[in-house]
């Protein structure tokens, strides 16, 4: 459950509604009682079980970064509670961003309830209660306390929204200026009208057990998507024009189908050569300075290359392959740097980098990175069929080994042509699939560029249109099933598998 347009939060919507932990050292919620007590289970490489008792506020509000990997800023988190065997776990968590307007909290708190419970029933596990967060700094001249008198309404409705769904909230929390204040306690002695201190991170035995089992905290979204945002600095200007120059000497070339296959092997050999690269460049420490290195690493001609030579969806399948162990680390460097890259009018065209991100991401179990570079992909190109589905994957819990199994037997197939399909075979599964598209003048006011290749894999779910309705673009010359219509494939077996509903909304 994802607001891509971003008119009822923050800048950083974009998590997924019920998507259960999937590491194998998670922190899960134990018995939950309607005073809000709770047991967090934590697992070593041994299987041995350790318990950490979560029993008032302060030790929910200590848990919220385990559960999330990050520390939500702006946000509303909503975390399912579930029964087993008497004891419950923590299951299913959904974050939004706080909505500017109180005129949109009913929408978002309906959203974010419905999406969590929905969610959790079609993985086979309706949650029994809920824990509800809001977050949210206080603004000029403000303080942490007036921000929870502020939210208190959207607590309210959450509640109800929740009650209305059988799954009441039995702790709601308010967390602003290094403080928590609780939504549902009444007694002064444990809940202060005045608020309770935050713990210092990492200082708690919640902490403590989650650096044991091997979890990590990672800092804010703003700091993840900002590794991903395109530049805006005095070489955005220079990486411009080199995407202009480049775009009249390559589009043309990917347009015409002789010289298609030439552009993209031109492609993937350069995106060889910089990872190759990358992979002898001496290490730094620090996300910051890791990309100034790579960005330093990339010049302007090169990162236009590569960039525009991603739009064509062949070359793109083909660079999903780099997928897996040392190979998949620098292919995440390579992607994040391009999609930095796709600077001024060109932002449409990082859907295709940021794609690959959130694939490599997702491949390598980076949960939280594939959810942030997928929602980019789309915030880039709405239409941008492959991360729609993607995306869609990640949130419903499809194991992504069912892909690389498909991108391993491809790039086998490729390797040894005697055996498999000759390159360029049409696929009679396929459908009708993006190919070419042709480039359009300038759209009035802000720029548009037209991206050569599919900007979508049009109609790889199998709709008359373009998959989710987009006009109908020109199908593909040749070249094997498109990725995107083999992970709508899988996504539906997996789905159908749950006794699920295939159709429901990315």
């Amino acid at each position: 459950m994802t607001n891509h347009s971003e008119t009822t939060g923050s800048s950083e919507n974009g998590d997924a509604a019920g998507q259960e932990p999937r590491a194998p050292h998670g922190v899960h919620g134990g018995h939950a009682t309607p005073m809000g007590h709770l047991d967090c289970t934590t697992y070593d490489g041994h299987s041995a079980e350790h318990q950490v008792t979560l029993r008032t506020p302060a030790e929910l509000a200590d848990a919220l970064p385990y559960l999330l990997g990050y520390r939500p800023e702006d946000s509303i988190v909503l975390v399912a509670l579930h029964d087993r065997g008497g004891r419950g776990r923590f299951g299913g968590r959904a974050r939004l961003g706080i909505p500017a307007s109180a005129d949109d909290w009913p929408a978002v708190a309906r959203q974010l309830a419905h999406g969590l419970v929905t969610g959790s029933e079609r993985r086979g596990a309706r949650p029994e209660q809920m824990v509800a967060y809001l977050c949210q700094e206080p603004g000029k001249g403000e303080s942490g306390r007036q921000v929870m008198e502020r939210l208190r309404g959207l607590a309210q409705k959450l509640r109800v929204e929740c009650g209305l769904l059988d799954v009441p909230v039995i702790e709601a929390l308010c967390i602003s200026d290094g403080r928590f204040w609780s939504y549902c306690c009444g007694s002064e002695e444990c809940c202060p009208p005045e608020g309770e201190a935050m713990g210092l991170p990492g200082t708690s035995v919640l902490a403590a057990a989650a650096t044991y089992a091997g979890l990590q905290v990672r800092g804010t979204l703003r700091e993840l998507r900002g590794r991903l945002l395109p530049w805006e600095n005095a070489s955005a200007l220079a990486q411009e024009i080199a995407l202009d120059t480049g775009s009249m000497a390559i589009v043309p070339r990917i347009l015409d189908g002789a010289s298609r296959t030439g552009v993209a092997e031109e492609t993937l050999q350069l995106a060889r050569q910089i990872m190759q690269r990358y992979a002898l460049a001496p290490a730094v420490s620090g996300t910051l300075t890791e990309d100034l290195r790579d960005d330093q690493l990339l010049d302007h001609d090169e990162a236009a290359t590569l960039i525009l030579g991603l739009q064509d969806r062949t070359t793109r399948d083909r660079a999903a392959e780099w997928m897996e162990g040392d190979e998949a680390v620098l292919a995440l460097r390579l992607w994040r740097a391009l999609a930095r890259r796709c600077v001024g009018p060109y932002g449409e065209h990082a859907a295709a980098p940021l794609t690959l991100a959130g694939w490599v991401a997702w491949s390598t179990g980076d949960d939280l990175e594939a959810r942030e570079a997928l929602a980019m992909a789309l915030g880039a190109d709405p239409d941008y069929l492959f991360a729609r589905l993607l995306h869609q994957a990640c949130n419903e819990g499809l194991d992504p080994e069912s892909i690389r199994r498909c991108l391993r037997a491809e790039r086998g197939d490729r390797e040894q042509p005697e055996s498999g399909s000759p390159e360029g075979a049409e696929d009679p599964e396929a459908g009708d699939v993006d190919g070419p598209a042709p480039c359009a003048a300038p759209a009035t006011g802000r720029r548009r560029r037209t991206r050569p290749g599919d900007a979508a894999d049009a109609r790889a779910q199998g709709h008359g249109q373009g998959g989710d309705g987009s006009r109908p673009r020109t199908p593909a010359a040749g070249g094997t099933r498109p990725l995107a219509a083999r992970v709508n494939r899988t996504r539906k077996r997996a789905v159908r598998s749950r006794g699920g509903d295939t159709d429901g909304d990315v």
